[in-house]
């Protein structure tokens, strides 16, 4: 019996692989760029499944072109870039990678946090240019951390493991802002769940880990930035577009906020002029949160399980639209 056909949008880690490979006729794209669209929708076009990166988008265009496609297996836990009401439309099974992320996420996020309080990478960057002539006892002087205030934008499990850390290893004072209250983060960290505003006045650090949606997209611009303290840190481990970045360019030029640590711009990578790489007060990464040995091999098992159940007929083993079951491409 012939292996279903997939399409791999990128090289994923092998522990992922190696499983789609033994299981399927799989094509991987091996080029370090992702796939031009039109190359996408030629290659997934004879195919029943497809593993995907937040780099790819499928759109309703992209599944008109694929009639044999049953799966779109994300290599993320995000699927911003699919579009499930098409697929689900269309009878195609769509997964991501949740729930292996969250320490990984939550270390990158601190990471960004302390690096641009105490000013990590500018003094990296000064002593690597041979300005370090002495020890100056005003320079490179940073913000502290014991005792101050976190505020966690979406407080779920990613904020969780954050606000742990902070309130855990610092002591700090937890506020946070989620339409629903976490009332684990209330009873384990006394985290106090109040209105975004206040939580933009009273926090030193402000940590983003809300999804992206019509109601959260640019609602960091000037208005919240001026908000903030200007001894305040900004930090985004979640989605680019939630920031206006011009605006917060702006910030940090003009001191409303201290500093800011980045994992995710919009676009990705940035244009080379953003001014955001070229600020001393700010530190952008190039979408490393789960960078981890753990952590990929953990979402490339997922994925692959994801799409080979997908292939097969089978319930996803992490399943974005478990209300297609019943009307699946390719069901009896």
């Amino acid at each position: 019996m012939p292996k279903p056909k997939v399409f791999v949008t990128r090289v994923i880690p092998e522990a992922g692989l190696a499983k789609v490979r033994e299981a399927c006729d799989a094509t991987v794209w091996s080029e370090p760029l992702p796939p031009p669209a039109d190359v996408l929708r030629r290659e997934v076009a004879g195919c029943e499944g497809l593993l995907s990166l937040l780099t790819e988008r499928i759109d309703a265009e992209l599944l008109d072109a694929a009639p044999r496609l049953r799966v779109v297996s994300n290599y993320a836990v995000g699927f911003n870039n699919i579009d499930v009401s098409a697929a689900t439309a269309r009878g195609i099974a769509v997964g991501n990678t949740p729930g292996v992320l969250t320490d990984a996420t939550a270390d990158m996020a601190f990471a960004l946090l302390i690096a641009a309080a105490r000013r990590i990478v500018e003094s990296q960057h000064y002593a690597a240019s041979g300005r370090w002539k002495t020890w100056e006892p005003l320079g490179h002087i940073g913000q502290d951390l014991v005792g101050r205030t976190l505020g966690v934008l979406g407080m779920g499990r990613i904020g969780m493991a954050l606000a742990r850390r902070c309130h855990g290893g610092w002591g700090m004072r937890v506020l946070y802002h989620d339409p629903r209250a976490n009332p684990d983060a209330e009873r384990e960290l006394a985290a106090r769940r109040v209105e975004l505003d206040t939580l933009l006045a009273e926090s030193d650090f402000v940590s983003v880990h809300t999804d992206l949606n019509d109601t959260t997209r640019g609602m960091f611009g000037a208005a919240a930035f001026r908000k903030m303290k200007p001894t305040a840190v900004f930090v985004n481990t979640s989605r680019g577009p939630l920031v206006v970045e011009r605006d917060l360019a702006e910030a940090l030029r003009q001191g409303w906020i201290f500093a800011a640590g980045l994992d995710v711009t919009d676009p990705e990578p940035p244009s080379p002029d953003n001014p955001l790489l070229s600020l001393a007060n700010c530190i952008v990464a190039p979408h490393i949160a789960s960078a981890t040995v753990t952590s990929r091999n953990q979402m490339a098992e997922i994925a692959a399980d994801n799409l080979i159940a997908g292939v097969r007929g089978e319930p996803l083993r992490a399943w974005v639209n478990p209300e297609v079951a019943d009307r699946r491409t390719g069901s009896d």
